[in-house]
């Protein structure tokens, strides 16, 4: 099956150069959805076009719903979520910025609370089912999948910081599912729309996903130690972290607990590559 029988709008899709005008290219897209402009303004400077040539498009509306391309890619495509700011807004609705010449649709219908210009927000983008637009929606949780996910405990996962709560910050795990990160188990400063790593502590019976930004067990610590060894050995053989050392400054300098720290220096010790003194840490002879 050729690429442009699966097109599909809001997406990134490839295809070929057919032929050349005045006002920009023509796209091959197929039999179902025929020549598909590709505007001269629609070009980034970096790209040269060829007759014959297959391109990355992203294809969309423009303001007078015909299907064009681009080679300009948004910040997000149909089916992801994304932390977007709000461009401007009217009385049907917001916009928002999302790196095209057309703005992302936002009406008030799926507005949580109503969107304010210069404020960014966590939204879904998808098609609207009745006027085939793109649009975006900031009720998020509707779009959530709801199948179990199919992860295990230590599994390395994506994630979109997506909202504080009482518990601790609820985040999109891998642009498909909900998740939650407690608040004794953050040991650094993030925000909403933070894109981050983390791994799956648990998955709960009603499918949310417990997360920890830190790696756990054995695993953790020896992949700590080797980074640790290279720390000391970069600091001239020695450094004065220690197990007084508090745990911010720990986490702050590599992104571990204090309790991944205690266990790689015990590990450097006990492997003899360490000695541990009152002012800290330094290399074995």
């Amino acid at each position: 099956m050729k690429s442009s029988d699966t097109l599909r709008l809001g997406r990134v899709n490839r295809l070929k150069v057919l032929k050349q005008v005045d006002f920009g290219f023509y796209l091959d897209g197929g039999e179902k959805f025929g020549e598909i402009l590709l505007p001269n303004g629609e070009i980034r400077s970096d790209i040269d076009v060829y007759l014959d040539d297959e391109l990355d498009v992203f294809l969309y509306l423009d303001n007078e719903e015909r299907l064009v391309a681009t080679t300009k890619h948004p910040k997000a495509q149909v089916g992801d979520f994304a932390y977007l700011e709000v461009a401007w807004v009217n009385n049907f609705g917001a916009f928002l910025d999302w790196g095209l010449m057309k703005d992302l649709f936002v009406p008030f219908r799926e507005q949580k609370m109503k969107m304010q210009k210069g404020q960014s927000y966590i939204v879904h983008i998808h098609l609207d089912e009745e006027s085939y637009r793109i649009m975006a929606s900031a009720k998020v949780e509707n779009y959530l999948s709801k199948e179990m996910p199919p992860y295990y405990s230590g599994d390395e996962v994506d994630i979109l910081i997506w909202q504080k709560t009482d518990l601790g910050f609820k985040a999109i795990v891998d642009n498909e599912f909900g998740g939650l990160l407690y608040e004794g188990q953050v040991f650094r400063d993030i925000r909403t729309g933070d894109r981050l790593k983390a791994y799956v502590q648990q998955v709960r019976p009603d499918g949310k996903i417990d997360l920890i930004l830190q790696q756990q067990g054995q695993k953790a610590v020896s992949d700590f130690s080797e980074i640790l060894l290279e720390h000391i050995r970069l600091n001239g053989g020695k450094t004065t972290l220690g197990d007084k050392s508090p745990a911010e400054e720990i986490y702050t300098i590599f992104g571990v607990s204090k309790k991944v720290f205690k266990k790689a220096v015990g590990d450097l010790y006990k492997r003899r590559l360490i000695d541990i003194r009152p002012d800290g840490l330094v290399l074995t002879e």
